[in-house]
């Protein structure tokens, strides 16, 4: 995180709404300086409900439905915290989190606001629980039903579903779902099923025109119907009746998170949160709540994203007002607005004022994807920032203007390996008996009193806003020398940069950071000892850590000719991290890579302790350090480049031309002989808290690998030392 200001107070977003989403992005055009933001959402992405229905036809895909939320996040520098809230104390103001990466955490705020939806699981219905699914939250629901397809196309299923509610939203996924399987074969298998007498509940006159379109697509209509149970492969229906289902989706109705009423917030009967019109939170200054949470207590309306949209520059003022002391605004929502349901196919029918209007069906689908897609478009076009003036002088050798790529954070800013090799040549030869290693290995091994201790250090600049995240990978990527050397860690010191900001927010953040720290480094068998903090331009973590071997460490001499190279980690993070930086990289591959990165090695570490040389691989590259087994080892390696795992996503953005900052002299540092693709680039990719690289016995490397995998590493065989003279080449 960097900060040109001090940093006084903490506003934390709950939920990744509609609302919060479009708050973001007025915010990140025009921030409050000194304010810290946090977005906390349970995943990487949130979907936009009014594509819902046109995804489940077939006519989107998944990516279409989603608003990349770390994208946004970075764009507007905002912290994402990947988990779901799980409870909030109004009093106390913070929120506790079930974090992806880190587990269960609190987050401290000082304004703070919730949008978090709300669920369609009908706990009142025995056996839903079990064998259906609500339509909300969103993501849950299409990821089932995209599983549901594979099973039809793989013969595993007849394509029977059942939805329960006969509303607008039932009425449209019963007719989206009967248009996909339609376009798969599969005729005449959705049963909808409604209690009342008719279909569109609260929409008048819209009971008509749904019949005629659901028997176009030969959706059964079961009417004054309620279930008793839901099932394995059937749906029962009171009256002994039974409906045949294999996928039983809930839309009757929402019901509020639990939490929330048992967080003590004010609540209605059925647990959505009281706020007045100035979207406060009831009795409670400082807490906001928008969207389908929340219960508007001077102007009640249906849930309904229309809503969630127009509150969101209400919410903004507002925020700002409770952060600077300025004057709020009320929200008056809209008391109709028009409703563009669609039909499964691309057509539409559209009501307003009471009543359906009249128009072609494709027209109006056509008006409504044009809505919604210039809603989308709001999160993939975000405005360019200005790029700063170049100098009116600049030195000999200097560059015109500013880059247009930041410095990489983590191993990507790390010094280039050949002014740090001709750096280290210059040192004066090592003289004490007791300090066995010079500059070149993992870490350095000193005798004490027989015993052998490893001792390295490790530095990281911030490459996301999480302190708590990044101090739990700079803690795992300091271990790895430890590791890598075959010790058993014992100790570290912590180095903690933060950004300028006030004892309050410095307290909640070394709170996050030490935590995070303690349980890598206890985890690891190891203890804390000390360290130093200090306050500078950005946020950068340092550990210097010491272990303990009971034999000859592992150093990155001692490969043997027909040696299998062992990884235990895929590579890519560089690019994927440099991408993220300019808003390039997918918010799913990034949420995948750090939660990657956050995982320990050491169990990793103790099945290679044989290995004849071994290092993990970091800023330098997988190339880079396979080259100083070669050249302390005084062998050549071949590398099997269709063998080398890589994190998803990497391989298409280095493709696209994303490269690392540190990439070229990583490159010219550590040549590689074989044809040129983007593949082989990421060989050059320097990594944070990347995995171990080891040389092992031929005939021992298989079942090692079965090992590692076993534990959850993604290992693979991907070369073999060979004769020669110190040099990689791909076979």
């Amino acid at each position: 995180m960097t900060a040109d200001r001090m940093l006084t107070r903490d506003l934390v977003l709950v939920g990744g709404g509609h609302a919060h989403a479009l708050m973001l992005r007025m915010w990140g055009m025009a921030p409050v300086a000194g304010v810290r933001v946090t977005l906390i959402n349970p995943g990487p992405t949130a979907p936009y409900s009014g594509m819902l229905p046109g995804h489940i036809a077939g006519h989107y895909s998944r990516e279409a439905l989603d608003i990349d939320l770390v994208r946004l996040a970075q764009w507007a520098g905002v912290r994402l915290i990947n988990g779901a809230a799980t409870a909030i104390d109004p009093v106390a103001r913070v929120v506790t989190v079930e974090d992806a990466i880190l587990g269960a955490r609190e987050i401290a705020y000082d304004v703070a606001s919730l949008d978090v939806g709300l669920h369609a699981v009908t706990p009142h219905i025995a056996g839903f629980a079990k064998f259906g699914v609500g339509a909300k939250p969103l993501g849950v629901y299409a990821d089932r039903w995209a599983g549901f397809l594979k099973q039809v196309e793989m013969g595993q299923a007849e394509g029977q579903v059942a939805v329960i509610g006969g509303g607008v939203a039932g009425s449209e996924l019963s007719m989206a779902m009967a248009h996909k399987l339609r376009t798969m074969g599969k005729r005449d298998g959705v049963t909808l099923i409604e209690a009342s007498a008719a279909l569109g509940n609260g929409v008048p006159g819209a009971d008509k025109a749904l019949r005629a379109a659901m028997a176009q697509l030969g959706v059964r209509v079961r009417l004054n119907a309620k279930v008793s149970q839901v099932r394995a492969h059937a749906v029962a229906l009171k009256g002994a009746v039974e409906v045949a289902s294999e996928f039983t989706v809930a839309t009757a109705g929402g019901f509020a998170h639990s939490w929330l009423a048992a967080s003590g917030l004010p609540c209605d009967d059925d647990g959505f949160v009281h706020v007045d019109d100035r979207l406060v939170v009831e009795g409670h200054e400082g807490l906001f709540a928008v969207g389908d949470c929340a219960h508007l207590l001077a102007s009640p309306r249906p849930k309904a994203g229309v809503f969630a949209v127009r509150a969101a520059p209400v919410l903004l003022a507002n925020i700002r007002a409770a952060l600077t002391g300025s004057a709020y605004e009320s929200f008056r929502p809209q008391g109709d607005y028009l409703k563009l349901i669609s039909l499964g196919g691309k057509e539409a029918i559209a009501a307003k004022w009471g009543r359906v209007l009249r128009g072609p069906a494709a027209m109006l689908w056509r008006m409504k994807d044009g809505i919604d897609q210039k809603f989308m478009r709001q999160f993939e076009d975000l405005p360019q920032m200005a790029k700063p003036e170049a100098a009116e002088w600049v030195a000999d050798g200097g560059p015109a203007q500013s880059s247009d790529q930041m410095l990489c954070g983590g191993c990507g800013a790390k010094v280039a390996p050949g002014q740090l090799a001709t750096a280290l040549d210059a040192l004066p030869d090592r003289r004490r008996t007791d300090v066995l290693s010079g500059p070149g290995d993992d870490a350095a091994v000193l005798e004490i009193g027989g015993v052998r201790q490893v001792i390295s250090v490790d530095h990281l600049r911030g490459f996301v806003d999480d302190p708590a995240v990044m101090a739990r990978i700079a803690a795992v990527h300091a271990l790895g020398d430890v590791w890598a050397m075959g010790a058993a860690a014992q100790s570290a010191l912590l180095s903690v940069t933060l950004p300028r900001m006030t004892p309050a927010l410095q307290a909640r953040a070394m709170t996050e950071i030490l935590q995070a720290t303690s349980d890598v480094v206890q985890g690891a068998g190891a203890e804390i000892v000390g360290g130093h903090s200090t306050m500078g331009a950005e946020l950068s973590l340092g550990l210097t850590v010491t272990g303990l071997s009971e034999g000859a460490p592992i150093t990155v001499a001692g490969a043997q000719e027909g040696d299998r190279l062992i990884l235990t980690r895929p590579i890519g993070s560089g690019t994927i991290l440099a991408a993220m930086m300019q808003g390039k990289a997918r918010g799913a591959d990034v949420a995948a890579l750090l939660s990657q990165m956050a995982q320990p090695q050491g169990d990793a570490a103790a099945i290679l302790r044989g290995a004849h040389a071994m290092t993990d691989v970091t800023g330098f590259g997988l190339a880079g350090h396979l080259m100083a087994i070669c050249r302390a080892s005084d062998v050549a390696a071949a590398l099997d480049l269709a063998a080398v795992p890589f994190y998803a996503g990497a391989e298409a953005l280095a493709e696209a031309g994303h490269r690392s900052t540190i990439y070229a002299d990583n490159a010219a540092h550590a040549p590689v002989f074989g044809p040129e693709s983007a593949r082989a680039a990421l060989l050059h990719d320097p990594q944070t808290a990347g995995g171990l690289l080891a040389a092992v016995q031929p005939e021992e490397a298989a079942g090692l690998v079965v090992q590692l995998r076993a534990l959850g590493h993604a290992a693979a065989v991907i070369g073999t030392v060979q004769k020669g003279a110190p040099s990689i080449s791909l076979i």
